[in-house]
């Protein structure tokens, strides 16, 4: 059964008579004719009373009529509504993200890109690293905005930010006082709070301290970096922090921030599973990513 069939059996019952069937069709009426034999032929059941003068449906015939005409519509609805997305006048997009990045780095896109395209739902998923990558490689997500490394081979990225990483140092620790960059192999004694595992900045924090010879002696974890900030602001410890979350001056429980001599950075980026087409909605997420951000520089 073909979506032509459909049709021609609508024109047929429409028109009572195959020649002007045929005709509105632009089909030849032995093949309008052949086309209805088979279909009933596949069916099992007679569409048509065929006398001299008139075609009549008959009782199956009406029924089909009625069905058919609700799945054309609904393939019509459907190709409207592709079009529809095609030309980004409505749409969903499912964009996940990392706490400590999308409080940050979402605020500044998602107005510029709403404006652009306000008919494009945006729903946001926000969860940890390993999460967001599973969400992203299965489908979860249409994009997902990470740091490196990613641990799912699965995944296809782009970057669209590096930004260093500093110390945050309770206001009174002797530390604070340093107008140097700090060594972070001296930092192998200090309490360090982190966020918790399963948190790509989390394992940033405990590569750095390896590559610097030690492990980091945790005392506290949070899945908060404004509690870690916080916590490190009340004397708790020592902690690194993306410079794009310090906090101002001025606000309460405010770190001392410093500078770390080796200048290490964490790379954002947006994620999407390989291989997986990427609607015009997505692609024109990504581009208002990249101006937004740019814009910043």
């Amino acid at each position: 059964m073909e979506l032509r069939q459909l049709n021609y059996v609508i024109q047929i019952a429409h028109e009572k008579n195959f020649s002007r069937a045929a005709e509105k069709l632009h089909i030849a009426q032995p093949s309008l004719s052949q086309q209805l034999s088979k279909l009933e032929q596949e069916i099992g059941v007679l569409l048509f009373r065929r006398t001299t003068n008139s075609v009549e449906l008959t009782q199956a015939g009406q029924v089909f009529v009625e069905k058919s005409q609700g799945i054309l519509d609904a393939v019509e609805q459907l190709k409207q509504e592709m079009d529809d997305m095609a030309q980004m006048r409505r749409g969903r997009l499912v964009v996940g993200t990392l706490p400590i990045t999308g409080s940050h780095i979402l605020p500044l896109v998602l107005p510029v890109f709403g404006a652009q395209y306000p008919q494009i739902e945006v729903v946001l998923v926000e969860d940890t690293t390993a999460k967001l990558e599973q969400l992203t490689a299965s489908g979860g997500t249409d994009l997902s905005l990470l740091s490196l490394p990613l641990i799912d081979h699965s995944l296809a990225y782009e970057p669209f930010l590096e930004e260093e990483i500093c110390l945050a140092v309770p206001p009174r620790h002797p530390l604070a006082e340093r107008d140097d960059p700090i060594e972070i192999a001296d930092l192998r004694d200090e309490p360090f709070i982190v966020l918790k595992r399963g948190q790509g900045f989390r394992q940033i924090t405990v590569d750095l301290c390896e590559q610097a010879g030690f492990q980091p002696r945790i005392v506290f974890e949070s899945s908060n970096i404004e509690t870690i900030q916080s916590l490190v602001a009340g004397g708790m410890g020592i902690a690194f922090v993306p410079q794009m979350l310090t906090r101002v001056r001025g606000a309460d429980f405010v770190p001392r921030y410093l500078s770390l001599r080796s200048k290490p950075t964490r790379t954002l980026v947006i994620a999407s599973r390989k291989g997986r087409y990427l609607s015009k909605a997505a692609d024109a997420f990504i581009r208002t990513l990249n101006k937004t951000i740019s814009n910043l520089r």
